[in-house]
């Protein structure tokens, strides 16, 4: 399998007999799945059948689904609704025997809703139910094409999100060689703290304080941080080579990312490792961002 995007845009178009028709399907990101389909009058019994096919190779995305059909030879017919006229015609002749009115023109008589009706030419049911079956073909024809165009913009994205996790792992790398990190380190500067603080008073229980430090040095370290990195590294990675519908858990991970680069900054106390801890958030962050975008 391979990923998919959330987004894309396809068209489709057939012909039936005296009918076209064209499908233009659109499709944007959404937390699951949902197909809004707009049908001219006459076509909604295809609405179940391509509602089904949607549902059966898509997980996530809102798909916008909007059908035009044209008939050819189907311009509407004028008519005369004789019932409507003769009853105006009647209520025109008892007005006139009461009131001194002059005679209705053919203009007014024409202009009274009613009396000019718009008649569409009835169709033939066997054109019309093969346009049905045309149209059904349209839209797979449309939602294969969306799905392609989801998935070479899922391989683009792909590549992206492999950039970032390389990225990540190398900072993690900086980080684990970083001098500020290591035990003698934190030990050290702790340590300098004890001595300023032991100048300034006498109150202080010295070995109590080397207790503390080395309790404070051990949970300054950040090996287990570092350790569960490198952990959802290899888990993205094998997401991604897998492929499928794997957005939402790709999600979840980009977010335990950066619960752990959080820990490392909040626990570092070394400049140099606080600057590739927030540079490890930023690429985090992008990567979540396009992750956003799979399906």
């Amino acid at each position: 399998m391979v990923l998919s995007s959330m987004t894309g845009f396809a068209r489709s178009h057939g012909t039936s007999g005296p009918y076209t028709f064209e499908w233009e399907l659109k499709s944007v990101n959404a937390k699951g799945f949902d197909l809004r389909l707009r049908m001219p009058p006459g076509f909604d019994e295809v609405e179940a059948s391509a509602r089904k096919r949607a549902t059966e190779v898509l997980s996530r995305g809102t798909v916008y689904a909007n059908l035009t059909v044209k008939r050819a030879n189907a311009e509407a017919a004028v008519r005369i609704n004789e019932d409507v006229l003769n009853a105006v015609l009647k209520i025109a002749a008892e007005m006139a025997s009461k009131i001194d009115a002059v005679a209705p023109s053919i203009d007014g008589l024409m202009n009274i809703k009613g009396v000019i009706e718009m008649v569409e030419p009835e169709a033939d049911e066997t054109e019309e139910a093969a346009a049905k079956v045309a149209v059904a073909a349209g839209f797979e024809e449309a939602l294969k094409a969306l799905i392609d165009m989801r998935k070479r913009e899922g391989a683009t994205l792909g590549d992206i999100l492999t950039l970032r996790l390389n990225e990540i792992e190398e900072l993690s790398k900086k980080a684990e060689a970083a001098p500020g990190r290591k035990p003698e380190a934190i030990r050290a500067r702790i340590a300098e703290q004890i001595a300023t603080l032991l100048d300034a008073s006498d109150r202080f229980d010295q070995d109590r304080l080397s207790q503390e430090a080395l309790m404070i040095a051990t949970k300054a370290d950040i090996r287990e941080e570092l350790d569960r990195i490198a952990s959802h590294i290899s888990q993205a990675r094998e997401m991604i080579k897998k492929g499928g519908p794997v957005g939402r858990r790709l999600d979840f991970l980009s977010q335990e990312f950066n619960r752990e680069v959080n820990t490392c900054c909040s626990k570092s106390g070394d400049l140099e490792l606080t600057s590739t801890g927030l540079e490890m958030k930023n690429v985090v962050e992008q990567f979540r961002e396009q992750v956003q975008n799979l399906e």
